[in-house]
């Protein structure tokens, strides 16, 4: 019994070792993310082989748990013109994003993957290109959206600030400092 509760210690603080040394952190220690904070409503224009031209609507909303870093998660729900909501998620690693839905709510969904580059166009909008793949059973389809942000819904972070205390060489003589000494 004590030599397996030694190994068992042996093996904790070996493990808690490894953690330090490689940078793992807990999740409350976690940077707070610092990064473009994309959420907002866009406008999307897209093609592609099974459906010809189409709109859509895309509204995404930063995940402030999962987001550290330069690292964003979202919420990505995609809007139909017939009011159909695919909803999934997206990351961005800097301006790249990487996009997932289900197509249906079934258990053997077929998925949408995509992937985009973010930026502001020429009228300083949020913009981006999704290349996009969906799964079927005929070996599936690709397409193309090309989607600007028509509306933001990023919420600024209140930053905390600090006082600046006077330094003693800055402070007012009190009114008995003033008093000559006798």
């Amino acid at each position: 019994m004590k030599k397996l509760l030694f190994a068992l210690l042996v093996t904790i603080l070996t493990l808690s070792n490894v953690v330090q040394a490689v940078g793992i952190k807990p999740d409350d220690e976690k940077p707070a993310f610092k990064g473009v904070n994309y959420s907002g409503e866009y406008a999307c224009h897209g093609t592609n082989d099974q459906v010809g031209d189409y709109d859509v609507s895309v509204t995404m909303r930063i995940n402030r748990v999962s987001s550290y870093g330069s690292f964003g998660a979202y919420y990505f729900d995609t809007q139909t013109e017939n009011s159909l909501i695919y909803r999934g998620q997206a990351v961005a690693d800097g301006n790249r994003l990487a996009i997932s839905f289900n197509l249906s709510d079934k258990r053997s969904a077929e998925h949408s993957t995509g992937i985009a580059t973010i930026k502001k166009n020429a009228q300083g909008h949020w913009s981006f290109r999704k290349l996009y793949f969906e799964s079927d059973d005929n070996g599936g389809i690709y397409g193309i959206e090309n989607c600007v942000m028509k509306a933001s819904l990023a919420v600024p972070v209140k930053k905390s600030v600090k006082p600046i205390a006077n330094k003693p060489s800055q402070a007012k003589p009190t009114q008995a400092e003033q008093l000559p000494s006798n």
